[in-house]
């Protein structure tokens, strides 16, 4: 049988070439995902940058320790505790003590994220100066980099100062300089300190205050975001695991659909082995050995592919700032087995189930089932589809029964997105011929009778036109999905939004850092407005006594913030806030008011407070609020204006401007505002989706031009043709009936992957619904009519190719041509 199935891939080579394409770039596309996942699973250790000269750091702890029945809980504090004075005064007694400050600074022609400290822990770095002297003054300044030059004056948010000095810049940050008392006066409270002493005598000191000493590599976590790597490394974690997990999936129905259809096509040629004596096992046999002879070569050369493609995609994602500048391609080994057994298995399992069926098929039916599509759905195809949307609707009940924010997740909804393409195309048999005959009945009503002969060739094929829509099915839907229940979720978010902002104005810092005091102050002040100042905080608590739940906080003052927000709450009164209680939202184990929940605060203090009120989950956003005084350590980041009855909205408008005018702060109107805050989807998500469509793109490329061409190319199709040419049809109409064809499946698979979107999408609104954050859904209708268009360039151009040439050889030979 081996030496039949060479002959067969001699004679069949156009059915394979596909095959052997879309096998090998998804062996390849594996290969590229798991050598970039293996090397993003580790992130080199950082060396210290701002205290690399330190001899000994101390930081204030700045993490929560919570015993819980299945162990010590962890979480980092969202405020830091400074490190007490007793300490600090211990601590001077063994050598000198540099307190160390850092403070956004905003200067007019300046960079971005300009960072304020003292000038003693310069030399900490070190940094080197270049020209000028230290600061001397409150007013003098030294400033790192280029931007600007020693004498010029320049004015900050924190005033106007002079430029005295500059020192070389060192990559990781943009530094401004003051005089340790300057610096003390911007920013009083500091959480660590440099010791010039024996680091094991430090220890000594700070031991049982719950502050840290840092001395080695370990000066790193001193360091602004220590943990920017291991952040970047876990983003492209997730980037590259969706992208793998739906590359797989997309190679796996992809080449077992090309191979299923190549299989198909051959049940003459089966029947006739089985006439001649092949038995139901050989016949298997063969099929798998031509599998085999495929699987083999393509699986190792998509292992030589991804290992080109793998250092590509490291480079692009470094230029693109997704990957920290130091990522590479490690060398790894599992992921070249991982794609190289997969794509084997994939080649072999795709054609289990078409030699299942013509290995089992009686030798004198095998030729009357070869003519005609007599029965295209199996039972056991069927229940398999059946099963897979009754898995669907099930798991979609129970998540809306328990945990319906589970549905809004990444992970859920593209899950969700493979597991209906799944089961929608293992019915496609079932939905191809009644679909087609509704797409094409209002054509059918044209005079003439290419439009009904167009439509009966496409219904009576079912297996045709299920190949060809499998590939269209996919993209349309991948797009529909991943598009489509994001913008779904950043509307629901955006109206959750414009909902609960009540204020007139809100005012932040241009920077997204705080707002100083002194601002705050004068805008207090400013007549005919009501003020409510907040601040970002967090807050803990246990659940079940074995999690530790974060939660996002923001501390107002209760009397002026329903004056400035319509927060949508279910239960109680916002008013009833004080220092005694919090307002919470219905995902939290305890929600009732009047209830005692335990909570730990933004500096880990312990509390228990009282439930005011409850919030409704909503997407998600609705976190916790406190007051100000259950949030220590927390500083104004944005502040709401509300006019008073009577105030003149321009008057009030332009004493505001006023007030901030020089300190960085940024005033928005109640539309700008949400305009602004509209939810986007993040980079690194947005690349990610724009990957995995790409493949699913590119895959549809190859699938859909090797199939038509298999499909417009066979020896039935031919003689279909030359049948339409001896009934009197011209070369140009029957090519015009080929693409008309063509056209048709590929809006067969696009309604059939826009079912697949509704199904994926209606359970989104349905949750959103119950969550109380209802919005219609949002479907990018653009983005589909673009896949939609590009199935067609690809689907029509190939049938016409493989069409004329079929027609080059005379209608006679075509009509003549043998089995």
């Amino acid at each position: 049988m081996l030496r039949i199935a060479l002959r067969t891939l001699r004679t069949r080579w156009i059915c394979f070439v596909g095959s052997f394409v879309a096998l090998s770039l998804g062996v390849a596309l594996i290969a590229v995902m798991g050598l970039a996942l293996a090397s993003s699973l580790d992130a080199p250790e950082r060396r210290p940058e701002r205290f690399a000269a330190a001899p000994v750091v101390v930081q204030g702890a700045d993490t929560l320790h919570v015993p819980t029945a299945n162990g010590d809980e962890t979480r980092q504090l969202a405020h830091p505790h400074g490190i007490p004075a007793d300490v600090v005064a211990r601590l001077k007694d063994l050598g000198t003590v540099v307190a160390d400050r850092s403070f956004p600074v905003r200067a007019r022609g300046g960079p971005r994220e300009l960072v304020g400290h003292p000038w003693s822990t310069a030399a900490f770095t070190p940094y080197e100066m270049k020209s000028g002297h230290a600061p001397r003054a409150p007013d003098e300044v030294v400033v790192s980099g280029d931007w600007t030059r020693p004498g010029e004056r320049v004015r900050t948010d924190r005033g106007t100062v002079r430029v005295v000095g500059t020192v070389a810049g060192r990559g990781f940050e943009n530094a401004v300089f003051y005089t340790d008392a300057r610096a003390a006066e911007l920013s009083p409270r500091s959480v660590q300190l440099v010791v010039d002493a024996e680091a094991a005598a430090v220890r000594d000191v700070v031991r049982g205050s719950g502050a840290l000493v840092l001395t080695g590599d370990a000066r790193r976590d001193a360091d602004a975001d220590p943990d920017r790597d291991s952040e970047a490394l876990t983003a492209m974690n997730a980037l590259f695991g969706t992208a793998g997990g739906v590359t797989g999936f997309v190679s796996v129905f992809v080449v077992a659909s090309t191979f299923a259809f190549a299989v198909a096509q051959r049940r003459r040629e089966f029947g006739l082995l089985r006439t001649v004596g092949a038995t139901s096992g050989q016949i298997r046999r063969m099929v798998f050995a031509e599998a085999l002879v495929i699987g083999v070569p393509a699986s190792a050369a998509g292992c030589v592919l991804g290992a080109y493609g793998a250092p590509w995609l490291a480079e692009r994602v470094v230029d693109g700032g997704l990957a920290p500048g130091w990522f590479t391609i490690g060398d790894h080994t599992w992921p070249y087995h991982l794609a190289f057994w997969t794509g084997l298995l994939v080649a072999l399992c795709g054609v289990v189930a078409a030699s299942w069926r013509a290995g089992r098929t009686a030798p004198t039916e095998a030729l009357r089932e070869a003519s005609v599509d007599a029965r295209t759905m199996t039972w056991g195809r069927g229940l398999c589809g059946a099963a897979l949307l009754l898995t669907a609707a099930v798991t979609l009940g129970l998540a809306l029964f328990s945990d319906p924010g589970d549905l809004l997740h990444r992970k859920t909804y593209i899950s969700r997105t493979m597991l209906l393409i799944t089961a929608v195309a293992l019915l496609a048999p079932v939905l191809v011929r009644p679909l087609t005959r509704v797409i094409a009945w209002l054509p059918a009503q044209l005079p003439g009778v290419v439009s009904r002969l167009v439509r009966e060739n496409a219904a009576t094929d079912v297996r045709r036109t299920a190949a060809v829509a499998a590939p269209v099915l996919v993209t349309v839907a991948l797009a529909g999905s991943l598009l489509g229940a994001p913008a779904t979720l950043n509307e629901a978010k955006g109206a959750e939004i414009r909902a609960q902002t009540a204020a007139d104005f809100v005012i932040t810092a241009t920077d997204g850092s705080e707002l100083t005091p002194a601002t705050v102050a004068r805008l207090r002040e400013v007549p005919g407005s009501v003020v409510s100042a907040t601040s970002s905080s967090a807050v803990h608590t246990m659940e079940e006594d074995v999690a530790l739940i974060k939660s996002e906080a923001r501390a107002a003052d209760p009397r002026t913030l329903a004056a400035t927000t319509r927060l949508p709450v279910t239960a109680g009164e916002v008013r009833d806030l004080d220092d005694d209680s919090i307002i919470v939202n219905e995902e939290w184990e305890k929600h009732t008011v009047g209830q005692r929940v335990d909570v730990w605060l933004g500096d880990g203090t312990k509390k228990s407070l009282r439930i005011a009120a409850v919030l409704s989950i909503g997407t998600g956003d609705n976190g916790v609020y406190v007051t100000p005084r259950n949030a220590p350590g927390a500083t104004v980041d944005r502040v709401d204006v509300t006019l008073a009855k009577g105030a003149a909205r321009s008057t009030v408008a332009k004493v505001l401007h006023e007030t901030v005018r020089g300190t960085g702060a940024e005033i928005l109107t109640k539309s700008q505002w949400v305009q602004s805050s509209h939810p986007e989807t993040n980079r690194t998500t947005r690349l990610g989706i724009l990957l995995v469509l790409g493949i699913a793109l590119l895959y549809t490329a190859v699938s859909l031009i090797n199939t038509m061409i298999m499909a417009t190319s066979d020896r039935p199709r031919t003689r279909d043709l030359a049948s339409l040419r001896l009934a009197g049809a011209t070369k140009g109409q029957a090519l015009r009936t080929v693409a008309a064809e063509a056209l048709l499946v590929v809006m067969v698979g696009a309604v059939l992957g826009l079912v697949t979107t509704a199904l994926n999408l209606l359970p989104i609104w349905t949750a959103l619904s119950v969550l109380s954050a209802p919005t219609p859904l949002r479907i990018p209708w653009p983005e589909l009519a673009t896949t939609v268009t590009a199935c067609a360039f690809l689907a029509v151009p190939s049938a016409l190719v493989a069409a004329g040439v079929a027609l080059r050889r005379g209608v006679l030979r075509l009509a003549g041509v043998q089995e």
